[in-house]
């Protein structure tokens, strides 16, 4: 009995020494939030006294200074990082390179690519002297890096020079990865017992055997900002938020008009205050919707609203500092600004005219109102008026079944006067 026991407590032990591996996926556009998540995916790694760091590559690219950020995190962590980029048929394309660069170990999944690193300009074409500047400064970045991992450095950095693009294999054979791995588990069984360099030096032998993978938990904020971070996402919802405030202002009392009109303005906003603005594109839209109020106001036969609708397109193509991917696409900014121009416009008209028609209820609305004397007026008497017999005054005598015409209404008396005859 006792040895069942000793058994017990030693393969308990055996699986409690089970080593973690904490598992984040790095996929879709690189910028600030996934910042946030890889540092928070290092602080949870660090506090589970796990082995290792996995991240899960498939992405295009994305913000260079958020790309930076994440390498100064990986070369920094306690932990040694494994970068995989998977799953076939994924990438780690332009950004994506330079992390998988930056880690401890570098893999790939059979049919999969990476490079094609070159800067893209954020707005219009840069000169030669500031595409050299940047691509010299972006190459001894990478250099460094690569060069620490013993990777080669050389070849990598064509990829900025000439953003050439490579597959897992030509990856391996010319030294720009570490090896390839057919599945996650096959990648930490064959990193098991292998020695490393960490970045600053040091060696470190690898324990995986058996490991444990936990995935990282996404905080609210994360998944909140993480599933509209598509700058296009943004674009729609602050669009869909603006128009319904400006319903709920001009029907004050829908309420649900405003309530989610100002969700999905915060929530576009916050998806935006993620990414670099343009304040070109900004002040194009402001343009844009200033050129809505006054086609409303001017008859201009549509010229102003035609020029807010190009005004908005514009301000949503250029509304981003990014990279292509990262831009608001010419679909999304037709399909959302032609439908918000017309509604808008047409919503501005009625609203106008129904500011300018005289009011039907209430006092204002008896102003003007022709009725008939029922009493002669001296100057006290009844007379009818829109269906309803009133008291009313008139400022000069008039007889029984004479036409009056309401010039004020005071409380429940009227103020008349003896309408005037044709002129013959």
């Amino acid at each position: 009995m006792y040895k069942r026991l000793g058994l017990a407590v030693l393969l308990a032990g055996a699986v409690s020494a089970a080593p973690k591996v904490v598992a984040v996926d790095i996929d879709g556009v690189i910028h600030p939030i996934t910042v946030a998540i890889l540092t928070h995916a290092l602080d949870q790694a660090a506090s589970q006294n796990a082995a290792a760091v996995l991240l899960r590559l498939n992405t295009p690219g994305g913000l260079l200074e958020a790309t930076r950020q994440m390498n100064e995190k990986i070369v920094a962590s306690r932990l040694p990082v494994i970068a995989y980029v998977t799953p076939s048929g994924g990438r780690a394309a332009s950004a994506g390179f330079f992390i998988l660069q930056a880690a401890d170990v570098a893999a790939m999944a059979p049919g999969t690519n990476t490079g094609a690193s070159s800067p893209v300009a954020l707005t219009g074409q840069m000169d030669e002297t500031m595409r050299h500047k940047v691509e010299n400064d972006a190459s001894a970045w990478l250099r460094s890096t690569v060069e620490k991992r013993g990777h080669n450095a050389e070849l990598a950095e064509t990829t900025i020079r000439e953003a050439k693009a490579f597959t897992e294999k030509e990856s391996l054979d010319q030294h720009l990865i570490d090896l390839i791995a057919p599945s996650q588990q096959k990648l930490l069984d064959t990193l098991d017992g292998r020695e490393i360099t960490r970045f600053d030096g040091r060696k470190e032998v690898l324990h995986l055997s058996g490991a444990e993978v936990v995935p990282y938990e996404l905080t609210l904020r994360e998944r909140v900002v993480g599933s509209i971070a598509d700058p296009n996402v943004g674009f729609i919802l602050l669009v869909v938020g603006a128009l319904g405030i400006y319903v709920e202002f001009n029907s004050p009392g829908l309420i649900i008009a405003g309530v989610g009109g100002g969700i999905f303005l915060l929530l576009g906003l916050s998806s935006l205050a993620v990414l670099p603005l343009n304040w070109t594109g900004v002040s194009l839209l402001l343009l844009g919707a200033a050129l809505f109020i006054l086609e409303a106001h001017f008859t201009s036969h549509g010229v102003l609203g035609a020029g807010g609708t190009v005004a908005m397109v514009l301000g949503a193509l250029m509304l981003i500092d990014g990279p292509p991917e990262m831009r608001i696409h010419l679909v999304t900014a037709l399909s959302v600004s032609i439908p918000f121009a017309l509604i808008t416009m047409f919503l501005l008209t009625l609203a106008l005219r129904a500011r300018r028609n005289k009011s039907l209820m209430g006092g204002e609305g008896m102003i003007d109102e022709i009725g008939q004397a029922r009493t002669a007026l001296a100057p006290g008497g009844k007379v009818f008026v829109h269906g309803e017999y009133w008291d009313a005054e008139s400022s000069s005598p008039v007889e029984s079944g004479a036409q009056v015409r309401v010039v004020a209404v005071e409380g429940m008396k009227l103020r008349v006067e003896p309408k005037a005859a044709p002129p013959r």
